[in-house]
């Protein structure tokens, strides 16, 4: 799955710039154009790298670097680009915890290059599937929703992550019991099956004016829907 990251910059020429190199570089990119939009995208999308410009309006870059750090599994990286050359700067923006501090105007390819070095020292961060607030961390066995954790059984959380590694696909009831019941015979866990799923839905699903992320497809089974 590719790494998201997020470019947070106010001037469009330069983030529409930013964005091209990364995508081109087989990056998930997603944008901001200030700080408090920053925020939102940030928490539905979960990036694991962010590129993050100072000078923003609304909620300039510093704060928005102290929101980040304030959230809940906060291991996001940060490299901050900036117009401000002096060194008492740059020794100011690594003091508050960037991963790299980058002056404008940048080379493309060499923004990407520290990309990719900050990235080999701090990838592990990037095991996660996100999809519309909904984050997934499979090695640490969590889950996020809108930036807050979601208490879910063994099982719960089986069933997440193979839906969220086949989003708007239909899966059967036999094909959800071999993943989370492989030893068992499949006509004893229907109903089972429907068990989880209903208590899985009573913890993801956010609003009954909201369509429903594990949908029930007739006589088919189920299907997760990435983008409800």
């Amino acid at each position: 799955m590719k790494k998201t990251i997020m470019v947070v910059e106010d001037d469009q020429m330069i983030r529409n710039l930013i964005l091209i190199y990364l995508k081109k570089n087989g990056y998930d990119a997603v944008e901001a154009s200030d700080g408090e939009e920053a925020k939102s995208v940030f928490l539905e999308r979960r990036p694991c790298l962010i590129l993050l410009d100072l000078m923003l309006p609304k909620v300039s870059g510093e704060e928005f670097y102290t929101w980040i750090r304030e959230q809940k599994h906060n291991e996001v990286s940060v490299i901050m680009l900036s117009a401000k050359v002096r060194i008492e700067d740059r020794i100011s923006g690594l003091n508050l915890g960037a991963d790299a501090y980058m002056t404008k105007p940048f080379d493309p390819n060499e923004l990407i290059a520290q990309v990719e070095a900050v990235l080999r020292r701090t990838g592990q961060f990037c095991q996660r599937i996100v999809h519309d607030g909904l984050c997934i961390m499979p090695r640490k066995r969590e889950v996020l929703l809108n930036g807050e954790d979601i208490m879910l059984t063994k099982y719960e959380f089986n069933l997440l992550h193979y839906f969220m590694q086949n989003p708007n696909i239909v899966l059967s009831r036999e094909q959800l019991i071999r993943k989370i019941h492989p030893n068992m015979e499949s006509s004893v866990l229907d109903r089972t099956i429907d068990a989880h799923i209903k208590k899985l839905r009573e913890k993801i699903e956010e609003h009954p004016s909201k369509p429903i992320r594990v949908q029930t497809v007739r006589g088919m089974g189920y299907k997760f829907v990435a983008n409800p």
